[in-house]
């Protein structure tokens, strides 16, 4: 059931989002779960490149789809003065404002955020950029996977064979969300003091944050962490084995308790806790080959159904690894009731998970997704368009 308005704690604020890719659109797209009015600006021609990513949700970018929904699409030529106008009535009104231009372009067009502070001092201003505003990296591009490989993580990811990617845009979603939590303490920052803070976010300082463990690690250890797969460089053993019918359950064990309970009981070689090369965390991890090849014998002579069903037993934690069909039906999502439909542009409806943070008493909003431009003649009567100027901006094509 859709939420009330009312009850959204976000309801009555209204976020403009000059916005492309990933990085903004994620942040934008959690405010409006919560109940911002996000007015998207899009490119006339084709409106934001993530549109073209994909084809494959009824012809429609995956992408787009997870991060565009409940929002309002607005076209509009940022590069003419009619469009730029158009802009400013937007922000005239607006709470929040939302950008992740190319390097410079924010300042050419007089939406940085010390210009507009000074014609909208109410207006919390986002910018969301690849290496910061500052700096001898401030206008290089920056793409997530090239933040990956600039921070060390692809360094981290992979196995003896190789280094990889992280499967999903991780820089980007750091970066939309601690643009998300800047914008939300902004905001309380402005309802508690009256003072409009601005908020900046960089790819690469996201993503070097979640860096820190490794990079404690490396300073003080002397090496970094090891690519081991599935495996954890620090712990073991912890990282998954194969089962005899195929399928990999990945075993984590924390504390001595449990390598005591998974030797007696699981292993059954009780001695393995007093063995030299076994006895404790850090030779467990020196000796991480032969360990491996003990535990991956035991489980090579159950099936995973089995081995699970054991592990659970004598409190051992343990997951199969799943691949994405086995995840879009987990019992988790299926029995807390966690997907709802969300209708993309054609008028097919897509499963959309519902936002992680639960607010007792609320519920998310969970809106269509907009077809490129699909608010736009409404939003420019909004603003006290008529018709015929509405007509004529697109004869110009500014809308």
């Amino acid at each position: 059931m859709a939420a009330c308005p009312e009850a959204l704690p976000l309801a009555g604020i209204t976020v403009v989002s000059v916005e492309q890719a990933v990085a903004a659109p994620f942040a934008t797209r959690q405010l409006a779960d919560l109940g911002a009015r996000v007015i998207k600006v899009e490119r006339p021609d084709g409106g934001d490149f993530a549109r073209r990513y994909d084809t494959t949700v009824h012809g429609e970018s995956s992408y787009f789809v997870w991060l565009n929904r409940s929002k309002e699409s607005v076209t509009l030529d940022l590069k003419s003065d009619d469009g730029r106008a158009v802009l400013e009535k937007l922000l005239a009104d607006a709470d929040v404002f939302v950008q992740n231009l190319a390097p410079g372009a924010a300042t050419r067009m007089g939406l940085a955020a010390e210009a507009l502070a000074e014609r909208f001092p109410s207006l919390i201003p986002c910018s969301i950029s690849g290496y910061g505003p500052s700096g001898p990296w401030a206008n290089r591009k920056a793409y997530d996977l090239l933040v990956q490989c600039q921070t060390g993580l692809v360094s981290l990811t992979g196995n003896e064979c190789g280094a990889a990617r992280v499967g999903v845009s991780i820089a980007d979603i750091a970066a939309g969300m601690y643009a998300y939590s800047g914008i939300l303490a902004a905001l309380f920052t402005r309802a508690r003091t009256g003072i409009a803070r601005a908020v900046e976010v960089s790819l690469f300082e996201a993503l070097a944050e979640w860096m820190s463990q490794p990079a404690y690690y490396t300073l003080f250890g002397g090496s970094q962490p090891q690519r081991l797969g599935t495996e954890h460089p620090t712990i073991a053993p912890y990282g998954a084995y194969t089962c005899a019918d195929g399928k990999d359950v990945l075993l984590a064990i924390q504390n001595e308790g449990e390598w005591l309970a998974l030797c007696e009981r699981f292993l059954e070689q009780p001695g393995l806790t007093t063995d030299p090369r076994f006895a404790t965390g850090p030779v467990r991890v020196a000796h991480r080959d032969e360990l491996n090849a003990i535990v991956a014998e035991r489980f090579a002579e159950s099936d995973s159904g089995e081995v699970m069903k054991l592990l659970d037993e004598i409190g051992t934690a343990n997951a199969g690894v799943n691949d994405i069909d086995e995840f879009l039906a987990h019992p988790v999502l299926a029995d807390r009731d966690r997907w709802r439909d969300v209708r993309i542009p054609g008028g097919e409806t897509v499963p959309a998970l519902l936002p992680p943070a639960d607010l007792v008493g609320t519920a998310a909003r969970m809106d269509a997704v907009p077809a490129v431009g699909e608010h736009t003649m409404t939003i420019l009567a909004e603003l006290g368009y008529s018709t015929a100027d509405i007509q004529s901006l697109r004869a110009e094509g500014v809308i």
